[in-house]
């Protein structure tokens, strides 16, 4: 009767963890990737990155992450831009503003394939951080946060790792809880 319980408090906490996580997942994005696909190919597919994937297509970066590569993309969710309004979104969206959208998409890119086994390695070597320069020419900063992979921008702003390594045919995604920023942005 005592090993039955264990068992059944065993699964009743596997349960619980994984529906916890699939919750967790579900909210910032978490998708099925196809390894052979490119990250425009699985951003397009993913349905939780629209506005990603509209940035992409507004600088013309869509066709770099196509084909180029390999590439580390921190991936905002769609729910990851909430922190700005929709009327933000569109006025950066527009034709006038390409160099400041190029700018804030290409600070989430990073050239290599960073999976999270390597960040945490180079974390090891940096005694508890690690500086990546983005394609956009400046830093942000990882560090870890209990288990968590936490992005610092320059002005402070942090985003979570909310889903590691999703490989693409052309570099490996992860989905990230928030927008980081290459500078202060008036958007309007």
């Amino acid at each position: 009767m005592k090993f039955t319980a264990t068992i059944f408090i065993l699964w009743l906490c596997c349960f619980s963890s994984f529906a916890q996580n699939s919750t967790k997942n579900l909210k910032y994005g978490l998708f099925s990737m196809d390894p052979n696909k490119s990250i425009v190919q699985n951003t397009e597919d993913s349905g939780n990155h629209k506005v990603l994937l509209a940035a992409m297509k507004a600088t013309d970066m869509a066709d770099i992450l196509d084909k180029d590569g390999p590439f580390t993309v921190f991936a905002p969710s769609d729910l990851a831009f909430d922190k700005f309004t929709s009327s933000e979104i569109s006025v950066l969206l527009m034709p006038e503003n390409k160099n400041k959208l190029r700018s804030l998409l290409t600070y989430h890119i990073v050239a290599g394939n960073f999976t999270a086994a390597k960040l945490l390695q180079a974390m090891s070597r940096g005694k508890g951080s690690t500086t990546l320069t983005t394609v956009q020419g400046n830093k942000i900063t990882a560090t870890m946060s209990g288990i968590e992979i936490v992005l610092t921008d320059s002005f402070g702003n942090t985003a979570r790792i909310t889903t590691a390594d999703a490989s693409q045919c052309n570099g490996v995604i992860h989905v990230i809880d928030s927008v980081i920023l290459p500078q202060k942005y008036n958007l309007l």
